[in-house]
C-alpha cells in the first residue's frame, strides 16, 4: 500500500526557525481509556477554515477521535488558525495530504516544527502521493529537530497500513482509513506525473457492538461471567446449564454501523471524468431507497475542488451516487468579508483604524474572487444551513458529529457568529469613551503643518505625556522634500517572531512602489493572505504580479516560508505573458530549499546569494563591467594596434585587472554576473538605485539590506537626494548595522525582546527595544520602526520611559508613506492609550 521513508531532523536549532528555550504548554498527556463499544466516545470531523476569507489556501479538515487526531491538507495560515480558535495540536498523530502543492503543504513546515518542538519523542505520520518525499527532502535544508517524522508515500489504492515496529501511538485505533489514487482521465502508466496525483481518503469509523442482553444470556444457562465477555468479543460458548452452545447474535443486539466520511480533492475536470468512472468507490454507492451493494452507507462527503469543477454535470451525476450522504462543499468557498477567519486580529485592526485611518486602512472589503462567489455553487441555497438536492456550504468550524450515534449529523453550535467592525467600535466606546476624542486629536496631526503640532495628551490612565512639540523641523532630511504619495509606501504583512499568533504574523514586509511596482522584504507563512486582507483579492494579485524582487535576511522558517505560496501565484498569473523569472535574494541554504521544491513544482524564479549583493560585490561588478567595456574599446581601436600604439591599451587593462584582483571576484561566475545585471535593471526601472545587502549578527549567512531611491528633480529642477531605507533582519546590535544605517530616512529594526530580557536577547542573537533604538540614534537615522516582537507581547509590546521622538512601533497591516514620516513619533502615546487595559504579556493559549 505504502513506501514508508523516514527522515530524522538533526542538529538543533542553527539552521532552523526559532523557538523559546521555556518549557511549552503544549504537552502530550496520557490518552484515557475508551473501548470501541463505549457509548461517551466523541468523534466528530471539522471544517478548519483557513484560507476561507481569504482563498489563498485549501481549507484543512480535522478528523476527531478522543484518543487521535488526523488533519487533512495542512495549508498556510493552519497554526495561527488553531491558535486563534484553541485547537489543540498537541495531539495530531498522521497528516493526510490530498495533493502535494503550495495550496495544501504551506503551512506544513511550520506544523512540523511546533509538533517537533514539543519534545515528547512521538513521531508524525504524514502520508500523501509519492512526491511527498521531494517535499520532505526541500524541508530538510532548514527544519532540524530531535524528533521523527515518518513518510508513508501512497502508492495504490487501499488502506492505510503502519509498520507493525511504529509506537502504539501512531497505530490508527478508531477509524479505517482508505485511499483512493485519482487521475486525470486518459492519461496511463508512465505519463502520469506525481504532480497530477490526487488523494481520496475514505474513513469508515467501527461499528458500534449491539447492546447484551443479560437476561437472554440467563435464559440460556449462561452463569458463569467470564462468558459474558467471551460473547461481547464475537465467540460463541457452550451454556452452564443446557446442552447447547451459545452464538454472539443470540444474547446481542444489533451491531450499530460504523460512520463513513469520504474527503475528495478533484482539482480538474478531467480528475472528475476519471472520478465517475473509478472503480474502487463502488462499494459505497447507494441507490434512491439508500441501499448499497456492500451495505455500506456513507453519511458525509467534503468536497475540497474548486467551483469549476464541482458545478459541472459530470461531477453533479457522481455526487448523485452518494444518495443519504450530507455533501458539504468546501472547496474555495468564500465567506464573507465581514466574518474574518482571524478575529482576534480583526478586531485589533479594526480599533486601530478607528483611531488613525491613515497607518492603518480597513481590512480590504474586496477579498472575494470572481470566480469564486456563491453564485457558481448555482445547486446550492444562499442560506448555509439549508440542504438542496446536494450539498450545503462549509463555514468555518463547522462539523459533522460521528460519535455519539444518536448525534449523528451536522453541528453548527462551534461556528463563530458574524463580526462587524461598526461592533468592535461601539464595543471600544463603551470601553473607553475618550478614544472618540483621541481619534479627533489624531486626525488633527493630518491636518495642521508639522511645525505647529503638538501631543499633549492629558487623559486619566494615560502614562504617556508629552508637552514639547516632538519634532525639530530642520530635521526633516531633504530627500522628504515635496515628497509624494505615490513614491513610496510601507505595509507591515507580519510583524511577529518564531511562530504566528493570534495578534501577529510571522515577518514580511511590503514596499509599494506604485506604478514602478513593489518589493518583499521576507515572506513568512500567510504572506499572501495578508497581502489580500491589506489590498484585497485584485489588489494583492497585481502587487504580486509586479513584484521586482523579494530580499529574504536568512534561513530561519518565520522569514520565508511564505516564499513559495507567492511564487507559484505569480506564476499563475502570469502564464502565457512573456516576463522573466523572479529574481529571489537570499542565503545559500535557501537555494538547496527551492532547487529541491522545484522539483515538485515550477516557481519561475532566479535565485541570487545576498552575498553577490554586498557593496564590496557591488564594486567587483562595477570594476567588472567598467572592464568589459575597456576590452571592448581596445577591440574597436584596432588602427591603434596596427599602428603599434599598444603601449596605453596595455596599461588599461592593467589596471582594471589589478583591481579586481584587489578587490577579489566574488561575481566571477557568468551566471551570477548576468543575473546581477538583470537585478540592476530591474530595480532602476522600479526608481531603486541600489540594493545592498550587509552581514548581521544572528545565524550563519544572515543579513540586512539597504534600498536607496534614485535621485528625483523638484518642480523647478534642483536635485534631490532619494530616500534611503534600511532594514534589520534579526540581529544583534552590531557595527555594521549602524555603518549602514548612516542617515537612513527609515530604520526598520527588530526589537524581539523588551529591555528587561537583554541575557535573552544576547543568547538568540536579537536586540531588545532600547538597543533598536540606540542604534538608529547612532547611525542619525530620521525614523526608527520597531518590528519582529516576541509573541509574549500580542498586541503591543513592553516600553520603557525612553525617548520615543524618532520611533515607532509596528503592526500587523499598519502602512506607512513617506509623506507621514513627520506624523508617526506623534501617533505612538494614543496607541498607548488604545492598549492601556490590555495585558503586556501574552496568556499561552490551548494550542
Amino acid at each position: 500500500m505504502v513506501k514508508t521513508k523516514e527522515f530524522k531532523f538533526n542538529e538543533a536549532r542553527a539552521k532552523g526557525t526559532e523557538r523559546s528555550s521555556k518549557p511549552t504548554l503544549m504537552k502530550k498527556f496520557p490518552l484515557k481509556h475508551h473501548t470501541a463499544n463505549s457509548t461517551n466516545t466523541t468523534a466528530y470531523i471539522q471544517i478548519l477554515g483557513v484560507g476561507m476569507d481569504t482563498h489563498d489556501t485549501m481549507p484543512s479538515i480535522l478528523l476527531f477521535f478522543d484518543r487521535q487526531r488526523f488533519i487533512f491538507n495542512a495549508g498556510e495560515g493552519l497554526q495561527r488558525f488553531c491558535a486563534e480558535h484553541r485547537i489543540k495540536l498537541s495531539k495530531i498523530d498522521h497528516i493526510c495530504l490530498s495533493r502535494v502543492s503550495s495550496v495544501t503543504v504551506g503551512g506544513l513546515p511550520g506544523l512540523l516544527l511546533t509538533l517537533a518542538g514539543m519534545g515528547d519523542g512521538v513521531p508524525v505520520n504524514i502520508w500523501g502521493p509519492s512526491n511527498l518525499n521531494l517535499l520532505v527532502d526541500a524541508m530538510n535544508c532548514f527544519i532540524p529537530h530531535h524528533s521523527m517524522v515518518h513518510t508513508n508515500l501512497v502508492s495504490h489504492t487501499g488502506p492505510l497500513q503502519i509498520d507493525s515496529s511504529a509506537a502504539v501511538e501512531s497505530k490508527f485505533k478508531d477509524v479505517k482509513i482508505s485511499a483512493i489514487l485519482l487521475q486525470p482521465n486518459g492519461v496511463e502508466g508512465s505519463d502520469v506525473k506525481p504532480s497530477d496525483v490526487s488523494v481520496i481518503y475514505v474513513c469508515e469509523l467501527h461499528e458500534i457492538k449491539g447492546k447484551f442482553f443479560k437476561e437472554k444470556a440467563d435464559a440460556l444457562g449462561i452463569t458463569v461471567k467470564t462468558k459474558y465477555k467471551e460473547l461481547t468479543q464475537g465467540k460463541s460458548v457452550k451454556s452452564d446449564l443446557l446442552d447447547i452452545t451459545v452464538h454472539p447474535n443470540d444474547v446481542m443486539g444489533s451491531p450499530v454501523p460504523g460512520p463513513i466520511v469520504i474527503i475528495v480533492d478533484c482539482p480538474t475536470s478531467s480528475h472528475a471524468l476519471e472520478l465517475i468512472s473509478t472503480q474502487s468507490l463502488n462499494d459505497y454507492y447507494s441507490d434512491s431507497s439508500n441501499q448499497s451493494q456492500s451495505g455500506k452507507i456513507v453519511n458525509c462527503v467534503i468536497h475540497l475542488g474548486p467551483a469549476s469543477v464541482v458545478n459541472s454535470s459530470h461531477y453533479k451525476k457522481w455526487m448523485k451516487k452518494f444518495s443519504s450522504a450530507q455533501h458539504v462543499m468546501a472547496g474555495h468557498v468564500m465567506n464573507e468579508v465581514q466574518n474574518p477567519i482571524l478575529k482576534s486580529s480583526a478586531r485589533i485592526t479594526a480599533r486601530l483604524n478607528y483611531l488613525c485611518p491613515h497607518l492603518f486602512p480597513p481590512m480590504s472589503s474586496s477579498i472575494q474572487h470572481p470566480s469564486s462567489t456563491a453564485s457558481d455553487f448555482n445547486f446550492l441555497s444562499e442560506d448555509p444551513t439549508s440542504k438542496l438536492c446536494d450539498g450545503i456550504f462549509a463555514e468555518n468550524l463547522l462539523k459533522f458529529i460521528l460519535r455519539p450515534h444518536a448525534h449523528l449529523g451536522l453541528d453548527r453550535s462551534n461556528v463563530p457568529s458574524p463580526l462587524a467592525a461598526s461592533a468592535v467600535i461601539d464595543e471600544l466606546l463603551l470601553e473607553s469613551p475618550d478614544i472618540a476624542d483621541a481619534a479627533q486629536h489624531v486626525s488633527q496631526l493630518w491636518q495642521k503643518p508639522a511645525e505647529t503640532k503638538e501631543c499633549a495628551i492629558s487623559i486619566q490612565d494615560s502614562k504617556v505625556m508629552t508637552d514639547k512639540p516632538i519634532l525639530d523641523e530642520n530635521s526633516v532630511p531633504s530627500c522628504l522634500e515635496n515628497i509624494r504619495r505615490d513614491d513610496l509606501e510601507v505595509t507591515f504583512l507580519g510583524t511577529g517572531s518564531s511562530q504566528p499568533s493570534k495578534y501577529r504574523n510571522v515577518t514580511a514586509i511590503h514596499f509599494n512602489l506604485f506604478s514602478n511596482g513593489s518589493l518583499l522584504l521576507d515572506c513568512g507563512e500567510g504572506t499572501l493572505a495578508q497581502l489580500k486582507r491589506r489590498y484585497g483579492m485584485e489588489g494583492a494579485e497585481s502587487a504580486v504580479r509586479n513584484l521586482a524582487c523579494i530580499w529574504i535576511s536568512h534561513i530561519h522558517a518565520d522569514h520565508h516560508v511564505g516564499l513559495v505560496r507567492i511564487l507559484t501565484l505569480r506564476r499563475d498569473l502570469l502564464k502565457g505573458v512573456s516576463h522573466d523569472p523572479l529574481i529571489v535574494l537570499g542565503p545559500s541554504q535557501l537555494k538547496r530549499f527551492l532547487d529541491a521544491y522545484q522539483r515538485l513544482e515550477d516557481l519561475d524564479m532566479q535565485f541570487l546569494d545576498n552575498k553577490a549583493t554586498t557593496l564590496f560585490s557591488w564594486e567587483t561588478f562595477e570594476l567588472d563591467n567598467e572592464s568589459n567595456k575597456n576590452n571592448e574599446l581596445v577591440i574597436e581601436r584596432d588602427e591603434d594596434v596596427k599602428n603599434g600604439n599598444l603601449t596605453s591599451c596595455r596599461e588599461s587593462c592593467s589596471q582594471g585587472s589589478s583591481k579586481r584582483l584587489k578587490l577579489s571576484v566574488p561575481v566571477a561566475k557568468v551566471e551570477t554576473f548576468a543575473l546581477l545585471n538583470h537585478l540592476k535593471k530591474v530595480l532602476n526601472e522600479a526608481g531603486i538605485e541600489r540594493l545592498i545587502s550587509f552581514p548581521v549578527v544572528h545565524c550563519p549567512e544572515s543579513f540586512g539590506v539597504v534600498l536607496k531611491a534614485a535621485d528625483r528633480r523638484n518642480s523647478i529642477g534642483k536635485a534631490i537626494p532619494g530616500w534611503k531605507v534600511v532594514y534589520s533582519g534579526d540581529t544583534r546590535p552590531c557595527s555594521e548595522m549602524i555603518e549602514a544605517s548612516q542617515g537612513a530616512t527609515v530604520l526598520i529594526h527588530e526589537a524581539t525582546f523588551e529591555d528587561g530580557m537583554a541575557g535573552e536577547a544576547i543568547a538568540k542573537n536579537h536586540s531588545t527595544t532600547k538597543e533598536a533604538i540606540e542604534v538608529g540614534k547612532s547611525a542619525a537615522a530620521y525614523r526608527v520602526i520597531l518590528t519582529h516582537f516576541s509573541q509574549r507581547y500580542p498586541k503591543i509590546p513592553v516600553l520603557d520611559e525612553i525617548s520615543m521622538h524618532k520611533t515607532c512601533i509596528a503592526f500587523d497591516l499598519m502602512t506607512i508613506n513617506l509623506a507621514d514620516l513627520h506624523v508617526l513619533p506623534k501617533v505612538i502615546p494614543y496607541l498607548k492609550l488604545l492598549f492601556r487595559t490590555e495585558n503586556d504579556h501574552v496568556v499561552e493559549a490551548d494550542l
